[in-house]
């Protein structure tokens, strides 16, 4: 069985309010996914060949909002806001976890280097130590498991080659190299860096000669058409 890993950002589980309809559409397509057969090169089924699916959930405004908050009452280092987007993640992963039920994992990953057991259909983690975003956990949950592509699903839909909130004319890019792409963000983390995928887990990820695709999690659609294999908006760094 194929193993996905999604590093889900907290902007599509939470952008203000939580988004109840796009929860629903991701769980129905990731439920569609586990159920629908895996076929070989002569279109034959085999039984139980759907997809497990690994999703590191991240934590968006919840976490930034935690992080500015602190910043404003006291004197804050970066490993205490660090540890308060940790806890955020780990909160988001532990409500995505009830939403699949019993097709989850009942606890929720923590440490992405222990050996893990793909059990069940679903694995939800969140954030692990200081140092990196999420996307440093699915890089590290992607090693675990021996997959070579990951899943940045967040509300932006490409990387681009500037900010496109400041730069009108920025242009979107749709495939790129590591080395490349690593020139256009920033060079070291921070708390609450706002990156497509973070500098950390860039480097492993160039590294192990992991594939990142990087798409708007909305309209569900778009990530549909990736999972079957159809045309699809985003950016792949490989």
């Amino acid at each position: 069985m194929e193993t996905i890993i999604i590093s889900l950002g907290g902007s599509l589980i939470i952008p203000d309010e939580i988004d109840i309809n796009f929860l629903k559409d991701f769980k129905k397509l990731i439920l569609s996914q586990i159920e629908k057969p895996a076929r070989n090169a002569d279109g034959i089924a085999s039984a139980g060949g759907g997809k497990k699916f690994v999703i590191i959930t991240g934590g968006g405004k919840l976490c930034r909002r935690y992080n500015k908050a602190a910043e404003e009452i006291s004197k804050s280092s970066n490993d205490d806001l660090d540890w308060l987007g940790i806890f955020s993640t780990r909160f988001n992963a532990e409500f995505v976890k009830i939403l699949f039920g019993d097709l989850a994992e009942d606890k929720i990953i923590l440490d992405p280097t222990l050996s893990i057991k793909l059990n069940k259909s679903v694995i939800i983690g969140g954030g692990w130590k200081p140092g990196n975003s999420t996307d440093f956990c699915a890089v590290l949950m992607a090693k675990n498991v021996g997959a070579k592509k990951i899943i940045n699903l967040s509300n932006t839909d490409y990387v681009y080659d500037s900010d496109p909130k400041v730069n009108s004319n920025a242009k979107k890019i749709e495939k790129i190299s590591w080395p490349e792409y690593r020139t256009i963000i920033p060079k070291e983390w921070n708390p609450g860096l706002n990156s497509p995928f973070d500098p950390v887990a860039s480097e492993m990820a160039e590294k192990e000669g992991i594939e990142v695709i990087i798409m708007n999690g909305k309209p569900i659609d778009n990530l549909a058409n990736y999972l079957n294999g159809e045309k699809f908006q985003g950016t792949v760094i490989k």
